[in-house]
């Protein structure tokens, strides 16, 4: 490499210094809140759906796909398409998770006022406690505030989308294990692709794939 590429090289490891770094403020901080939610989770009649716009948008869809596949059904349905009327397809027996890492997404915070006022249980997922949309919610899953240098501008969202993403992992396993889901649900529900390629694992396929 030459001189500017060890420059850019150096650049990108600090991308990756400061992700790990958001990512890693999570231990600690957030496991309890995981937990209560993950209960809140397996305890309603209906399903969980998730809503955020911009960049939170595509996290919330990641979020829901990973839960389905951990065994609990989940939608993702965007902020403004919910404002055009899709929000009829929530009811009061589902649970909402609200995704915006500044809680100021206009759409998000009316959508979510809207759906509290329907009777529908919705949980901010942010990190600011003082938000129209933290305002809005039934209730609040505060996250870790990103170092300022850790999203570009405080603008270009990167360690803060996968922060708010292995949150949402540990809070599908942890609903996963409390179900008891095992590696056989998870083929039987995912046929294509590799996994389904691979098909029912060697030993005890139906053993939780964690256990508490």
């Amino acid at each position: 490499m030459n001189g500017q590429d060890d420059e850019l090289a150096v650049l990108a490891g600090s991308v990756l210094s400061r992700e790990s770094a958001a990512v890693a403020a999570l231990v600690g901080a957030v496991e309890a809140g995981v937990v209560a939610l993950a209960h809140r989770v397996l305890g309603i009649a209906g399903k969980v759906v998730t809503t955020g716009s911009g960049t939170s948008g595509v996290m919330a869809e990641r979020l829901a796909h990973l839960l389905s596949v951990c065994g609990t059904p989940a939608v993702y349905l965007p902020a403004m398409d919910a404002l055009h009327g899709g929000m009829g397809a929530i009811t009061a027996s589902d649970l909402v998770l609200a995704i915006s890492k500044t809680g100021r997404s206009t759409e998000l915070a009316d959508l979510v006022r809207r759906l509290v006022e329907r009777g529908v249980d919705v949980v901010a997922v942010t990190e600011n406690a003082d938000s129209p949309l933290t305002g809005a919610a039934s209730t609040v899953a505060l996250l870790p505030p990103t170092a300022p240098d850790a999203d570009p501008g405080d603008m270009i969202a990167l360690a803060s989308t996968l922060a708010v993403g292995a949150w949402g992992d540990a809070l599908a396993v942890v609903a996963m294990a409390l179900r008891g889901h095992t590696l056989r649900d998870v083929v039987d529900s995912h046929p294509a692709g590799g996994v389904g390629h691979r098909g029912h694992p060697a030993g005890d396929a139906t053993a939780p794939v964690v256990s508490v």
